[in-house]
């Protein structure tokens, strides 16, 4: 890379976008380490993210989330992978942009149903049709995504091809 990258890399978009997967081969091609904010958060609170939401709801959620954020960038993790509702948050967002490299990988409602469907424990999946809670998602987030320094399509291949392409992005926000 051009200039030295200083500061982690965030991946922010969707659930079933690919930001954990994408981010640990991303880790891996810039020699970095890798962690996933919703298991940091697991680990913390001692229960799984669908337990804190069936146990505290999803204010309580976003605020633990916040700060175990917080923490992570302040520990200068390499690739962060955040949840899908973390950027939403005003002070999670303002903090993001401030101390990390935003990635918003960007994925087809079609692709997010299809990934989001080989697991059962995503809480906001669980009462509603998924491609009708995705798109709806999609349609009220996006104007915070679109506030990331770097959006990439998420590649329905490789996840190899998206982490390129990710760092393409890095290359050109760095210069």
């Amino acid at each position: 890379m051009k200039k030295r990258l200083d500061r982690p890399v965030a991946l922010i978009g969707l659930m079933g976008a690919g930001k954990s997967t994408v981010g640990r081969r991303l880790a891996t091609m810039l020699d970095r380490g890798f962690i996933d904010a919703d298991d940091a958060i697991e680990d913390a609170a001692q229960l799984s993210i669908a337990e804190i939401f069936s146990e505290f709801g999803e204010a309580y959620f976003r605020d633990g989330e916040r700060r175990v954020i917080a923490r992570l960038i302040e520990e200068e993790h390499g690739v962060i992978a955040t949840g899908g509702g973390a950027f939403v948050n005003a002070e999670t967002r303002a903090l993001i942009l401030e101390r990390a490299v935003t990635v918003w990988i960007d994925c087809d409602i079609a692709t997010l149903v299809e990934r989001t469907g080989r697991r059962d424990d995503r809480p906001l999946l669980r009462n509603e049709e998924p491609e009708a809670v995705l798109t709806r998602l999609q349609r009220e987030r996006a104007p915070f995504y679109e506030q990331a320094h770097i959006r990439v399509e998420g590649q329905r291949g490789p996840h190899t091809r998206t982490a390129w392409s990710i760092i393409e992005g890095i290359e050109q926000w760095l210069s």
